[in-house]
């Protein structure tokens, strides 16, 4: 069986510094907002290059905290891409704003800069690009989007932690941006976590606040907040980990370089690096007609493979009122034809051509595998 993400590798790697870490935590009885947490925040900012990092409880919460810190609220247009994860969404929708779903890049899958300029209107408070997949969006049209029409910039960098663009990291060009740590992310704890990270003393201090109840001084309460705070024990474990990212990235993208390479000859669309970003691949999504055959293959093999996403946000049942009568076609033809093949920093290159020999088998029935080697 070759899974999506080989959690249990990783784990035996870190199992001595996290095993004894945890039972620190567990001795010192340090359980909430405790000196992990702290030495995290520390480190996450420095290795981000951003003034402040301050840890929540999921991605979801890290959006939706830095879209109130940023004053976005009801009846606020927010443009964001419809083909991710609906928590982006959703964290417009919990501050009583409208997303605008815009369409995507047909090769980065990435949110449009045209197609954003076009959905710019009085209402429009803010733009949130999605680093999706690990690939860093067009920031520098986004930026200047941002810049000429006053707006904020919320950058959801759920999945692109490490990514860059030009030297700077994923997070450290917007007002404000989240990231999750859900276990499969490529910096990921053993449960949920996340993380705001901005550059502006105001904002840290509110999103302090709106995580631990709207309070600053125990007991006393300015604003109504949260119950969103990073765990300390998931701390102890992200920051274990967080001395590997660069390592584990580079891993991952080893894992997705040979895997086009030795599909480049087959009739499917592998994943486009733009170079300006650098691209950490959370996920390796690839394009195919024949997706269902090849999954059908892949998973009889035991293999892992998933479709990142096959409803885009603006068809999904939640949305389907407000959304009615909006088409966006590039968004629409990737969610029908996209899948994502395992990739993790503990995959083998022998494992990658078993992939690819499946893969083949399914779209060039008659080549023999043994010319992958």
């Amino acid at each position: 069986m070759i899974p999506m993400v080989n959690l249990k590798a990783q784990y035996v790697e870190i199992k001595d510094e996290v095993e004894r870490g945890l039972a620190e935590t567990i001795e010192n009885c340090s359980f909430i907002l405790g000196p992990n947490v702290a030495a995290f925040e520390r480190e996450t900012a420095e290795y981000l290059g951003v003034k402040h990092a301050i840890g929540v409880a999921s991605g979801t919460d890290a959006l939706h905290l830095a879209l109130i810190a940023e004053g976005i609220g009801a009846g606020d247009e927010v443009i964001t891409s419809a083909f991710t994860f609906i928590a982006t969404a959703e964290a417009i929708k919990y501050v009583g704003a409208i997303p605008v779903f815009v369409d995507i890049d047909p090769k980065t899958f990435n949110i449009c800069p045209d197609a954003i300029a076009a959905a710019i209107t009085p209402n429009t408070r803010a733009i949130m690009p999605v680093h999706l997949f690990g690939q860093p969006a067009d920031m520098a049209r986004i930026v200047e989007l941002c810049e000429q029409h006053n707006l904020k910039l919320i950058e959801d960098c759920c999945q692109s932690f490490g990514a860059s663009i030009n030297g700077k990291q994923t997070g450290s060009l917007g007002h404000a941006s989240g990231y999750s740590f859900f276990p499969s992310k490529n910096l990921g704890a053993f449960g949920d976590g996340g993380l705001v990270v901005t550059n502006s003393d105001a904002t840290a201090e509110t999103i302090k606040q709106l995580r631990n109840h709207g309070s600053k001084v125990r007991y006393y309460h300015d604003i109504i907040g949260y119950n969103s705070r990073l765990d300390e024990m998931q701390a102890v474990i992200l920051r274990a980990k967080l001395k590997r990212i660069d390592q584990y990235n580079t891993t991952r993208r080893h894992v997705a370089h040979l895997y086009s390479e030795l599909m480049a000859d087959l009739p499917l669309t592998t994943p486009h690096e733009d170079g300006v970003g650098i691209h950490v691949y959370h996920q390796y999504t690839l394009l195919s007609d024949r997706r269902d055959d090849i999954m059908t293959a892949l998973q009889a093999k035991q293999i892992g493979c998933a479709v990142y996403y096959p409803v885009p946000l603006h068809q999904q049942n939640v949305f389907k009122e407000e959304c009615a009568g909006i088409v966006l076609p590039v968004t629409e033809a990737v969610a029908a034809t996209c899948f994502s093949l395992p990739i993790c920093p503990f995959l083998t290159d022998e494992q990658i051509r078993e992939i690819v020999g499946v893969i083949r088998g399914v779209l060039v029935a008659l080549e023999p595998v043994q010319n992958l080697q």
